[in-house]
């Protein structure tokens, strides 16, 4: 499994430099960055000290649609109590989704909004799971390059894991199958994407644990040969 931090439309250099260089102190490499400020400025690589590898290979996107486009899950980060989701998911708690799904995921994308606005509700939306970094209160929150940092080290335990490569799954079939099947029952069932129970459904499906997913493929495949 390979994690992918996400930042969207970050406008401060010094903040994409240093949260390259807390990607790789935790040992994570994939950076990628939707509509960048300038990266590899001078304020960017001063911050990236040791990690101007990771700023140079980052990959670079003009929209979120194409950024997570081969991507089997995205988990977003917000502040809690957003409208956009009904669960938010503790950063501590990720680690666990992600571990129990490894060898059903490929590529799971860690998505990070702007450093003044954070991320559009649609986003949020469209990701499937949202997280949110625990605090002592709402003020002084952190900043971008704090929040990839508290992330990357959540999530290190995970390295071990990442096998580029390597089969997600006995069968061949992971979550992102379940996703896509879910998403084509759903839309057939006149629940179309947007809606808010289309939404709330998707949202759920994202914790389904790696045990479930077999049986949830074998039962949404009886339904679509009884149509």
């Amino acid at each position: 499994m390979e994690i992918h931090f996400i930042l969207y439309k970050p406008a401060v250099p010094g903040n994409v430099g240093a949260a390259a260089r807390a990607i790789k102190t935790m040992g994570f490499g994939h950076l990628r960055l939707i509509d960048p400020c300038n990266h590899l400025s001078d304020e960017a690589m001063m911050l990236a000290h040791g990690s101007h590898d990771i700023l140079q290979s980052a990959m670079l996107f003009e929209d979120f649609e194409s950024a997570v486009a081969d991507l089997d899950m995205v988990v977003c980060t917000t502040a809690k109590g957003r409208s956009a989701k009904h669960d938010y998911h503790s950063s501590r708690e990720i680690l666990s989704y992600l571990e129990n799904k490894s060898e059903q995921l490929g590529k799971v994308g860690i998505l990070f909004g702007t450093e003044e606005s954070g991320l559009p509700n649609q986003l949020i939306l469209q990701s499937d799971m949202a997280m949110t970094i625990p605090m002592a209160g709402s003020y002084p929150s952190l900043n971008l390059a704090q929040s990839v940092m508290v992330t990357a080290y959540e999530l290190s335990p995970l390295n071990h894991l990442e096998k580029p490569g390597a089969p997600l799954s006995k069968s061949g079939e992971g979550w992102g199958t379940l996703k896509k099947q879910t998403e084509q029952l759903l839309t057939r069932a006149g629940i179309p994407v947007g809606s808010p129970l289309y939404h709330r459904i998707m949202e759920r499906m994202a914790t389904v644990g790696a045990n479930d997913i077999p049986l949830f493929l074998s039962v949404i495949s009886r339904i679509q040969k009884n149509r």
